[in-house]
């Protein structure tokens, strides 16, 4: 199979950029994901397409929109009642739900080609991920793991906290470039690195 291109070249420039002489505190990159699934359960079905997550996955979804998980390797969250995010490094998991999410219990969508994964690490990731989005990025209010929904002007994304001071931004390839050079934009003022 032909290799996955980025959708962020050309404007994905390793080193670093903005005001960094006093150091660097956003790091920008792009997460390489084999695959990223949205499964969707059937109202009433929603604790039997959780059960199917951690049984394929091996991670413990808590219920509830908004909650989640992340192992590194994979991570899941809800991002509505009953809709989850499901992602993995490798490719293939769409493969690996086949046949336990049948059609009584709800749906799933390979989006693996659909989607950019874009990460944001660092002390100042809360601030620039406050200029896009009306979210309280605190970590009390967005716990590890937790996911969200929402969107920057016209740019749908799902957002999960995957580190005390990290996020993963899911976005659609197609506005994957002009979301990234806005992100880039945003965290000149306080110096960001491209690994």
């Amino acid at each position: 199979m032909p290799e996955r291109q980025s959708p962020l070249e050309p404007e994905y420039n390793p080193g670093s950029h903005g005001n960094f002489e006093h150091g660097v505190d956003v790091i920008l990159s792009e997460t390489r994901l084999g695959s990223i699934l949205q499964l969707a359960a059937w109202p009433g079905e929603e604790k039997r397409l959780i059960e199917v997550i951690r049984k394929v996955t091996g991670l413990a979804l808590p219920d509830g929109a908004g909650g989640g998980v992340n192992n590194g390797a994979r991570a899941v969250f809800g991002f509505a009642p009953g809709k989850f995010t499901v992602v993995d490094e490798a490719e293939g998991l769409a493969q690996a739900f086949a046949g336990l999410i049948t059609p009584a219990i709800g749906t799933l969508t390979d989006l693996s080609h659909g989607r950019t994964a874009i990460r944001i690490a660092g002390p100042k990731a809360e601030w620039v991920m406050a200029k896009f989005f009306a979210i309280d990025f605190a970590l009390p209010a967005f716990p590890l793991g937790a996911g969200r929904s929402t969107n920057h002007h016209d740019i749908f994304a799902q957002i999960q906290r995957s580190g005390a001071d990290q996020f993963d931004i899911y976005v659609f390839r197609s506005f994957a470039r002009s979301f990234w050079k806005a992100l880039c934009h945003a965290s000149e003022e306080v110096g960001y690195e491209v690994q």
